[in-house]
C-alpha cells in the first residue's frame, strides 16, 4: 500500500525576473512502512520534495498524494491540520525551543495541534522518550545536551503524537559520522517499534546505506537509474 505518490509532480519558483525549477516531472511511488531515502546534492530538489509531501509547498503541476489525501489541494488551515494528524517532522537543526526542557519540548506538538487533555498528553510522551533512550534525561534542556541526544529528542518529538509518516530534512548533517549512525538505526528501530514510514533527505554516502528504498534525484529530476556514488531501489 503506498503512503506517499508522485504523479508528474513540478515544482518552479519565481526569483526576480527567472523562473527557476526546484522540481520537473517526478513520478514516484513509496510504500506504507518503507524507510526511504531522497538522495542527491545541494540543490537536486529533495528538500523541495520533503516539503511538499509535509504539505509545506504546493506543485506547481501535477499530483501529490499522501495518507490518501490529495495535499496540493489544502488550504493553509486544513494543510496545518493534515500535518498535525498525520506527520511527524526531524529537522537538521533540531529546532528545540531552549526555555523548555526535554519533556516539554516533545509534548509542545500535542499542546499546539492535537490540545491533547493532561492525562493523555504525559503518558504519551514518556513513552517515547523511553523508546529513544531519553527518559532519565526529561527535565534537562536542550543546552545540557550532546548533538546526539538532541536528535533523539527530535525523534520522539515527531514520534508523539503517532503519526504516520516522519519526514527528516538531512536528519545527520550536524552530527559526527558515528552518532549519525546511531541516530539512523534508532529512527529505523522507531519504524519497527510503531509501523511510523520514515522518509528522510541525505546527501551523506555514510548514511544512504540505511535506507530500504532510495530515490536519486539529480536537478530536480527522478534518475532512472542511481549515480555512480551508490545503487538504489525503489519502493
Amino acid at each position: 500500500m503506498e503512503i506517499v505518490s508522485f504523479d508528474r509532480v513540478s515544482k518552479s519558483y519565481r526569483m526576480g525576473e527567472v523562473d527557476v525549477t526546484a522540481l520537473s516531472q517526478v513520478s514516484l511511488r513509496i510504500s506504507k512502512g518503507a524507510f526511504a531515502a531522497l538522495v542527491g546534492p545541494s540543490g537536486s530538489g529533495k528538500t523541495t520534495a520533503l516539503n511538499l509531501i509535509g504539505c509545506l509547498d504546493s506543485p506547481t503541476t501535477g499530483e501529490v498524494v499522501v495518507a490518501g489525501q490529495s495535499v496540493g489541494r489544502l488550504n493553509r488551515r486544513q494543510g496545518a491540520q493534515f500535518r498535525g494528524k498525520k506527520l511527524g517532522f526531524v529537522f537538521q537543526d533540531f529546532n528545540l525551543l531552549p526555555v523548555l526542557t526535554v519533556f516539554e519540548n516533545v509534548e509542545y506538538p500535542l499542546l499546539m495541534i492535537r490540545d491533547m487533555p493532561k492525562g493523555d498528553r504525559h503518558p504519551a510522551v514518556e513513552q517515547v522518550l523511553e523508546a529513544v533512550g531519553m527518559a532519565d534525561q526529561a527535565r534537562k534542556y536542550p543546552g545540557q545536551l550532546s548533538g546526539g541526544q538532541k536528535q533523539r529528542v527530535a525523534i520522539a518529538r515527531a514520534l508523539v503524537g503517532n503519526p504516520e509518516l516522519v519526514l527528516a530534512d538531512e536528519p545527520t548533517a550536524n552530527l559526527d559520522s558515528a552518532t549519525a549512525q546511531r541516530v539512523m538505526v534508532l529512527m529505523k528501530r522507531m519504524r519497527d517499534t510503531f509501523g511510523t514510514t520514515f522518509v528522510f533527505s541525505t546527501h551523506d554516502p555514510r548514511v544512504m546505506d540505511q535506507a530500504e528504498a532510495t530515490f536519486y534525484l539529480e536537478d530536480g529530476r527522478l534518475l532512472d537509474t542511481p549515480p555512480a556514488y551508490g545503487e538504489g531501489r525503489h519502493a
